[in-house]
């Protein structure tokens, strides 16, 4: 039953469309909720998108019309909200000759997936500048060490201590400040 529901999940994210080879649009699929809403039969990509996104598709695509070589590529489009995200894939389309005749391709909508690498970066980046603060403790906590033990065995048992203490401080800290799994599931 989940398997139905993720295939519905995505034909009802994805659209489909046909361009010829001066780039208007043939037909258009499923394209209400994409970035192709506002796209009509005839039209072409400069006709309803900015002009940044347009020039981008333009590019790509006479490339792939030029080349016969599918491309594959993520488009954003401002919206009023937030931007979304599009995983978009174009090749040639021909006909019975093999004569390039235009363009087909799919579209993606990909925002949810981008919301979550974004926040997967932030949380390595956090995760690395404490990792970072920690290893600068680590480093004082031998350094402060070094300066007051004679022996290396006493050193080492010195150390030792101090990065017990160390991670049994981590371990309070984390008590009190750990975001339930709920908090975590509405961030």
């Amino acid at each position: 039953r989940k398997e139905s529901s993720a295939a519905s999940d995505v034909y009802k994210r994805q659209a489909l469309f046909a361009q010829d080879l001066d780039m208007r649009y043939l037909w258009l699929f499923n394209a209400d909720n994409s970035w192709l809403a506002s796209a009509a039969n005839g039209l072409r990509d400069s006709d309803f998108l900015q002009e940044a996104a347009a020039e981008r598709c333009d590019v790509i695509k006479r490339t792939v019309l030029e080349s016969g070589k599918p491309a594959r590529f993520e488009l954003q489009i401002a919206d009023a909200e937030q931007p979304r995200w599009f995983d978009v894939r174009v090749d040639v389309d021909r006909d019975d000759t093999g004569a390039v005749i235009g363009l087909v391709g799919t579209s993606l909508e990909i925002t949810e997936q981008k919301r979550r690498e974004d926040t997967l970066k932030s949380l390595l980046r956090e995760l690395s500048h404490r990792s970072k603060n920690l290893l600068a403790i680590i480093q004082s906590l031998a350094s402060q060490t070094a300066r007051h033990s004679i022996t290396v065995p006493e050193f080492l048992v010195r150390f030792r201590g101090r990065i017990q203490s160390l991670s049994a401080s981590q371990d309070i800290c984390l008590l009190y400040t750990s975001p339930s799994p709920r908090d975590l599931s509405t961030s």
